[in-house]
């Protein structure tokens, strides 16, 4: 279906407004997601009067599901993967009919597939269309990983090979005996590309194989499989990433992709010797997701223009600093996506390239072999480049480099590893860089975290000790006066925040009362004022004082704001930002 005449439909309606609805399309365009997955995604609309307006243009009935009663049996009949590669689910099934919904009844794809299931079990097809809500709460009935996992452990031990079971090192993965092992690893994956995962933990301990996923930020142990299948199921991890299984004594790294439901994921894998053998990191990239704009960033208005102005630059360095894990990638990625246009060539070092961006010139780095950061940016400087992306600025070296690109003519992106933007400038004079370099070399210094987002159906309203009344009444009384009067204007003492009840039946949040995670942001200018005080000698209390006459919101305020909006929990902004 033609997602703009749905929203246009959706404007001539009044559901979404014009300059909502051209910003999702234009959103939708550069960052190659579904314009109706974006509208979703921010809550511009109320999910279901949305698909009752696109059920009525395709001329298909809408239909609300309660997906808790659908039977197991009524599930068997589609595939766990087939429902997900084409977002179709069985809703029941009336006499020799089967009633399924789908979230594009058009998709041709999927048409053929259900017509495939329907004549091998020769029935009739009948067809609604259903919320994407609905589609991920029958989603989790299926719950095939633990069953697959308990199948293959049970099919190894049925076999006779349980304890006892070794394999050599110049065994291929291919024979009958090894299927079992192959299947883990397949459920481990898909699982956890459902589970949206970032990384994937095997972890060999003395009595058992820990297998743990990252989800949203910490980790959840989601197996524990018989200590005997540690070196078969690393092996077959290792075989699939193409890394030596003779050596077992150093780490290694390597990387491979696959298709999972229907999408092309890649997993970074690598290994780490430990007493009890082998552990396996691998970070899990779902190119499909796609880039994200600098909108959907979630800067607040207040940063946007700062950050905007700053790219529009055509030379200077923009640096995102903040902890590991804390998103700055994807806000690189999202501004080189701004930036990226047949009139500019842009050219990135990457360690590694976590996604492959059209009309982008992404090169990964490999120390082992001398392509480093700052070998790498000498040759990045002979390819006449616009714009150039470094992973990180680690060292003397490469600082020193990126300063030249910057004053010779090129908009140099990186990240440093600091505690906030105000620490970016000592930082780079640690690195060795000239202060008198740094008021012409540099433009704007983001810091950001990640906190949990809370789930927009389960959270209710709640108040706050007077401790914490007091340090938002603070935050505040703090912010850029023109900002201070909204803040003021649209909320009122005692101040109002969010906790999750979380509802096991939930369509968002899978009863787990989050969603995700939000970032927090602070932006800090290079000012004409900055730069006086950098080259004549500064202190830190220097730069926060010109931070503060800029008007810069802090980590803690921009945190504050979105705790009030329910976007985020108070406590959790309150930790992640003290001093």
């Amino acid at each position: 279906m033609n997602e703009k005449k749905l929203f246009d439909e959706l404007v001539k309606r009044g559901v979404i407004k014009k300059k909502a609805a051209d910003k999702i399309l234009r959103g939708a365009e550069l960052s190659g997601k579904s314009a109706e997955d974006i509208l979703y995604e921010q809550r511009v609309a109320d999910e279901e009067v949305v698909v009752k307006v696109k059920a009525e243009l395709l001329e298909v009935p809408y239909k609300e599901v309660d997906f808790s009663s659908i039977p197991d049996e009524i599930l068997s009949l589609i595939p766990y993967e087939t429902s997900k590669t084409y977002k179709v689910i069985p809703i029941e099934k009336q006499d020799n009919m089967l009633v399924v919904g789908m979230e594009n009844p058009k998709d041709v794809r999927a048409q053929n597939a259900l017509k495939f299931i329907a004549k091998r079990s020769g029935l009739s097809l009948g067809v609604y269309v259903v919320k994407p809500s609905t589609l991920r709460a029958v989603w989790q009935r299926y719950q095939p990983y633990e069953s697959e996992i308990q199948a293959a452990v049970r099919e190894i031990s049925v076999s006779g090979e349980g304890q006892q079971r070794k394999v050599g090192l110049e065994e291929g993965m291919e024979s009958s005996q090894d299927a079992p092992v192959i299947k883990i690893v397949a459920s481990t994956l898909k699982h956890a590309v459902d589970a949206s995962a970032s990384d994937i933990h095997i972890e060999p301990q003395r009595d058992r194989l820990n297998i743990r996923f990252r989800i949203d930020g910490d980790l959840h142990k989601v197996a524990e499989l018989p200590v005997s299948l540690s070196k078969s199921v690393i092996s077959r991890v290792k075989v699939l990433s193409r890394l030596r299984l003779d050596e077992t004594r150093i780490p290694q790294d390597g990387r491979f992709g696959t298709i999972i439901f229907g999408r092309d994921i890649d997993f970074r894998v690598a290994s780490f010797p430990t007493p009890s053998g082998e552990k396996i990191a691998i970070r899990v990239l779902d190119s499909t997701r796609g880039v994200k704009s600098v909108e959907e960033l979630g800067l607040g208005e207040y940063n946007s223009d700062v950050l905007q102005k700053a790219i529009e630059n055509p030379y200077g360095m923009i640096l995102i600093t903040g902890p590991t894990g804390s998103g700055k990638t994807t806000t690189l990625y999202a501004i080189m996506n701004k930036l990226n246009t047949e009139k500019v060539n842009i050219v990135t070092l990457e360690n590694p390239v976590e996604y492959f961006m059209p009309g982008i010139n992404q090169s990964q780095v490999m120390p082992e072999i001398g392509y480093s950061f700052s070998s790498g940016l000498r040759q990045i400087l002979r390819q006449d480049p616009d714009i150039v992306m470094v992973g990180e600025i680690r060292d003397k070296e490469t600082a020193g480099l990126a300063v030249n690109a910057a004053l010779t003519g090129h908009l140099m992106l990186s990240t440093l590893h600091t505690n906030n933007s105000v620490g970016v400038v000592p930082r780079l004079v640690d690195l060795g860089v000239p202060s008198f370099l740094l008021s012409s070399a540099l433009n704007l210094m983001l810091a950001q975290r990640l906190v949990v987002g809370l789930c927009p159906k389960c959270r209710v309203e709640t108040g706050t000790s007077s401790e914490t009344q007091k340090v938002i009444d603070e935050e505040i009384e703090k912010l850029p006066d023109d900002l201070k009067q909204k803040v003021k204007a649209k909320y009122k003492k005692p101040y109002k925040v969010y906790k999750s009840e979380p509802d096991e039946n939930c369509e968002v949040c899978g009863g787990k009362g989050t969603v995700g995670r939000v970032a927090i942001f602070e932006i800090f200018n290079m000012t004409r004022e900055l730069g006086d005080i950098i080259s004549a000698g500064f202190t830190e209390n220097e730069l926060w004082k010109e931070a503060d006459r800029q008007g810069m919101v802090t980590l803690r305020q921009d945190g504050i704001l979105k705790a009030l909006d329910g976007k985020v929990f108070i406590e959790e902004i309150l930790r992640e930002t003290e001093e």
